[in-house]
């Protein structure tokens, strides 16, 4: 019965955050976003690389709309979808042909490895994810994937949070690099 108990959770929902805070969330996503599908769409579109994938969303909703969150500080964006895309790619390379496991151990072994390394960020999981079920574009990429798309996307996505989350005299990000 108490195992039950505790899933009524233990604390009251958080208050709902105001107008102005929810624009600079929408402001600081689309310019972020816009700016990695901009070079997707423009510039690489012709090449084998791939610049959008969908962790930088999820990304894209902490960095941009709850910048106090431990989760969303540099450390934890670069770090957490670097390690992770390379835990990705390592999972599809020695377990591809049993895709079910690869997906499996990727995802896990990177939540493992970013706890150790104090760079949780809940996307970093997709990415991991995406390394293995993605398309044969992400698979040809091998380790690059942790450069382009996962590397330079997300120092774009921290330049504009560093940018936008600073006009703002309420808003100040990050609360730490390291």
């Amino acid at each position: 019965m108490r195992y039950f108990q505790k899933m009524k959770g233990t604390t009251k929902s958080p208050p709902m955050v105001g107008f102005f805070e929810i624009c600079w969330s929408w402001l600081g996503a689309f310019l972020g976003i816009a700016a990695v599908a901009s070079i997707h769409y423009n510039l690489i579109a012709q090449t084998d690389l791939v610049m959008v994938i969908g962790s930088f969303g999820a990304s894209a909703v902490l960095i941009y709309g709850a910048i106090k969150s431990p989760l969303a500080q540099p450390r934890n964006l670069v770090g957490g979808h670097i390690i992770s895309a390379v835990i990705g790619v390592a999972c599809y390379k020695l377990f591809g042909g049993q895709m079910w496991l690869a997906s499996a151990l990727a995802v896990a072994t990177a939540i493992a490895v970013m706890h150790a390394t104090k760079t949780l960020h809940p996307p970093g999981g997709a990415t991991a994810l995406i390394a293995v079920i993605g398309s044969t574009k992400v698979h040809e990429l091998g380790f690059f994937y942790a450069v382009v798309p996962v590397g330079v996307g997300v120092i774009i996505m921290l330049i504009v949070a560093l940018l936008v989350n600073n006009i703002p005299k309420k808003r100040s990000y990050p609360e730490y690099w390291l």
